[in-house]
C-alpha cells in the first residue's frame, strides 16, 4: 500500500498529560486529511493513570491461585496482575475465562480466557519494561479507546488509532475512527515504528496517498 510512517518524538509522556492535546499538538503541521494518526495503546494507558507498580497491589488469595495457569512469560503470571485483571474484569468473568480456557485446551484451541474474560485483559503489560519512569509498572489497557480516538479525530480532523505493536511483527488495533483507517495501520506499522526502548516516538503518522485511501475503503 503507498503510505510511509512519521515517527514523532514526543516529552516522557506522563499520567499529568492529556493524550488528545499531545496528539493535537504533536501532529499540528504534519498531519493533513486523510492521513492516519496512530497512538501506541501504552502511551494512552498512562496518561488515565493506568500504569501501577506491583508494590501498590495486594494480591488476593484467587490471584495468587491463577496466575500459576498462564505461562511464565503470559502477561497475568504474577500475582499483582492477576489481582489487577480480576478488578478489572471482575471474579466471574475470570473464573468464567478460566473455564472457557480449560475447555479450549482440551480441543487444542487457545485464546478461549480472553474471549470471555474480556479482550481488554490481553492488553495488560506485566512489568512492561517500557522506558523510565515506566519500566517496573504494569501497566493496564486503555480505558475507553474508542472515546479517545473519536476525540482525538475532532481535534485533528484525521483518522486515527490505538495500536498495540511490537517486534515480532504483530499489531492489534484496539480502536479507530473508521473500518479504512484499521486495514491501513494493520500494514504501515507491521515494522513497529513505535520502537519498544527508548525512541520516545509513540505518536506515529501514517501518510496516506489517495489511491491507498480508495482501497482501504
Amino acid at each position: 500500500m503507498p503510505c510511509y510512517t512519521i515517527p514523532i518524538r514526543t516529552h516522557v509522556i506522563t499520567e499529568q498529560d492529556n493524550i488528545i492535546e499531545l496528539a493535537k499538538r504533536y501532529t499540528e503541521g504534519v498531519v493533513e486529511p486523510g492521513d492516519v494518526i496512530a497512538i501506541a495503546e501504552s502511551v494512552v494507558a498512562i496518561t488515565q493513570k493506568r500504569a501501577i507498580l506491583p508494590e501498590e497491589v495486594h494480591p488476593g488469595l484467587l490471584a495468587r491461585f491463577l496466575c500459576r495457569f498462564p505461562g511464565k512469560h503470559g502477561s497475568l503470571a504474577t500475582p499483582p496482575a492477576m489481582e489487577l485483571a480480576i478488578r478489572e474484569a471482575g471474579t466471574i468473568r475470570i473464573l468464567l475465562g478460566c473455564v472457557a480456557a480449560a475447555l479450549g485446551r482440551l480441543i487444542g484451541k487457545r485464546g478461549f480466557f480472553y474471549l470471555v474474560a474480556g479482550r481488554e485483559l490481553a492488553f495488560i503489560d506485566d512489568i512492561a519494561g517500557t522506558m523510565w519512569p515506566y519500566e517496573r509498572h504494569i501497566i493496564l489497557g486503555p480505558h475507553k479507546p474508542g472515546k479517545i480516538v473519536a476525540a482525538i479525530k475532532e481535534a485533528t480532523g484525521a483518522e486515527v488509532v490505538i495500536a498495540d505493536v511490537n517486534d515480532i511483527k504483530c499489531v492489534d488495533i484496539l480502536a479507530a475512527t473508521s473500518p479504512a483507517s484499521v486495514k491501513i495501520a494493520k500494514e504501515a506499522l507491521v515494522d513497529n515504528p513505535f520502537g519498544n526502548d527508548d525512541q520516545q516516538t509513540p505518536i506515529v503518522v501514517i501518510k496516506v496517498k489517495k489511491e491507498a485511501q480508495d482501497r482501504a475503503a
